[in-house]
């Protein structure tokens, strides 16, 4: 009766690799808060930093040079200071795990793969990888609606209405997008050091890969590079329109989420067509 929905269930793998996504985006928060917390205190009391730039080593000297009046208050100030110093560090070395990791699993091909977008950097593309899983499942324009970025729409007779996104699926992967999209809004030109150390990575591996399984080796190298282009492009047409930034964010995340799509996909069909083979044999 067409009334049964296949689902895809996760394996113990995939499900410890979203466990250590899903922490770093927790000690993310914390340290968000931790110090929102100490320019809170500074802020009540008048004390601003001369420059713009925070967190940086020389604005961490600068937080230890305060002194209060209150002994109550600079114990609390002190405190809070420690705090995000210690959360920071903590956040740091689950950044290196990651990128440790990132490096031999199961999923390194797609990670390489969706860090020749920009905006996107090892910790983005793991945790986009990890929480999609199986991009195959999806096609360009059911990608977006899977990670509840599509418009939600309220219908009547001929009456159409469109209202917030629908924020569906995994609110970790969105919020991922989200980020990512802002950096489209950069100027771009020509991909920059990163971007060419990236794109020569992923391009001998995916040459690699195409002997094996019939792929077209330029292919993710090309699409990213088109993915750059066009996501710039798309954010310089909302500007020129003066569309809300908030909004024309939002539509770029949906594409973006489409590019990382006609990246990962491809690399994955590959290899379930491969371990077909070989269950075959």
């Amino acid at each position: 009766l067409g009334q049964v929905t296949e689902v895809r269930v996760p394996t113990r793998e995939q499900e410890d690799l979203r466990d250590l996504s899903r922490l770093r985006a927790t000690a993310a928060k914390n340290l968000a808060h931790a110090r929102q917390h100490v320019n809170a205190i500074l802020l009540r009391h008048g004390i601003r930093y001369p420059k713009e730039t925070k967190w940086t080593q020389e604005h961490q000297a600068w937080l230890h040079r305060q002194r209060f009046d209150s002994p109550v208050l600079q114990f609390t100030y002190e405190d809070n200071v420690e705090q995000a110093e210690l959360l920071a560090a903590h956040l740091k070395r689950i950044d290196q795990r990651i990128a440790a990791v990132a490096r031999d699993c199961r999923y390194t091909p797609v990670i390489d793969a969706l860090m020749c977008l920009r905006g996107i950097q090892v910790t983005t593309g793991f945790g986009l990888a990890v929480e999609i899983g199986d991009w195959t499942r999806f096609t360009g324009a059911t990608i977006g609606s899977y990670v509840g970025l599509v418009p939600s729409e309220q219908s009547s007779g001929q009456s159409r209405h469109q209202g917030p996104i629908t924020k569906a699926g995994s609110r970790y992967a969105r919020k991922l997008l989200v980020e990512a999209a802002w950096q489209h809004r950069r100027p771009y030109a020509r991909p920059g050091l990163r971007l060419l150390r990236q794109l020569d990575l992923v391009g001998p591996a995916t040459r690699i890969r195409a002997e094996q399984l019939d792929l077209v080796g330029p292919a993710t190298r090309i699409r990213a590079l088109e993915g750059n282009h066009r996501l710039h492009h798309k954010w310089e047409v909302f500007d020129a329109r003066t569309k809300r930034s908030v909004t024309a964010n939002t539509a770029i995340a949906r594409e973006l989420a489409g590019w990382c799509w006609s990246l990962a996909a491809p690399l994955q069909q590959g290899e379930h067509g491969q371990g077909e083979r070989m269950n075959a044999a």
